[in-house]
């Protein structure tokens, strides 16, 4: 199949692109920034292109059998006004001009992703696909970034949106980051700890999106997250004991803030998500609970 992925350089996007490859499909994938470390294969093309200016790309869309829509600016980075609107615009544009750019015809697959902070601060609250969007900055973008997604039915598409819990994997993504500090001998859990934190292993995640891709009933929204949830301070007690290190110094929720601002309160705030219409479609995950998923990603 033709297969076109925004975003397809970064740290889910190269890992799907070389999946699809080694599928034997045929990928486009394009970056805003011309860098990529994906290597040179016959049925890859590579453009570089701000998704969220409308432009010649577009055109790549109309043949394409599948489009998968990863782009967007970091959230982790200070919220100034101007990134918050790099933030909502590198999504809402992106995924408004790939609409546009379809054809009108029903076999076109949209996977378009979204985030578990659709739900906002989900509190104690199980959230499931259902479940209303929250009321906070990044709840509205992701509400906001799934509607344009979901225009594409109006073209005969099939359309998914896919909301990412934490992503974790050996080559970046938030292990990454995090383990920086447990390595100092510096880590902990971020405010109380008593927050659920949703996250999902890199494996689990590209071959979720691949189930999703290759079912023909599967459409509408997709918690994108491991069924075993844990909390904030779970999760960091985990990791600790994984790298030998200690987790004991919290980041407390008045530094965040006054440090970090409302992105510093952003990562206070948890939600306890459920993948229930994946696993009630039949997908099977690899890595359902955090240690497996952990030894894997610090010890494989």
């Amino acid at each position: 199949m033709k297969i076109f992925v925004t975003g397809g350089t970064g740290f889910v996007g190269a890992a799907l692109t070389q999946r699809l490859l080694e599928r034997g499909h045929h990928v486009t994938v394009t970056s805003s920034s011309g860098k990529t470390t994906l290597p040179d294969h016959l049925s890859l093309k590579f453009l570089k292109a701000d998704t969220s200016i409308a432009g010649d790309w577009q055109n790549q869309l109309s043949d394409c059998n599948v489009v998968i829509n990863l782009a967007g600016r970091s959230v982790f980075h200070l919220w100034s006004e101007s990134y918050k609107n790099q933030i909502y615009s590198s999504r809402i544009h992106t995924t408004r001009n790939i609409v546009d750019g379809l054809a009108n015809k029903a076999d076109t697959v949209l996977l378009s992703a979204s985030a578990a902070g659709y739900y906002g601060d989900g509190g104690e609250k199980e959230k499931t696909e259902e479940s209303p969007a929250g009321t906070d900055f990044l709840a509205g973008v992701c509400r906001d970034w799934e509607g344009e997604a979901l225009k594409a039915t109006e073209k005969g598409c099939r359309v998914a949106v896919m909301r990412f819990g934490v992503v974790m994997g050996a080559k970046g993504g938030a292990i990454s980051t995090m383990k920086t500090p447990f390595l100092l001998g510096m880590g902990g859990p971020i405010g109380s700890g008593k927050q659920w934190f949703p996250w999902i292993h890199l494996q689990d995640l590209i071959d979720a999106i691949l189930f999703i891709m290759d079912g023909s009933n599967l459409q509408g929204p997709f918690n994108m997250t491991a069924p075993h949830m844990v909390r904030q301070k779970e999760f960091a007690t985990s990791l600790g004991k994984i790298l030998k290190r200690p987790a004991i110094i919290p980041a407390p929720a008045f530094i965040m803030k006054s440090i970090l601002g409302e992105f510093g309160k952003s990562l206070l705030q948890g939600q306890k998500v459920l993948p229930n219409a994946l696993t009630d479609s039949g997908y099977t995950f690899s890595y359902p609970k955090l240690e497996g998923a952990l030894e894997e990603i610090l010890r494989g």
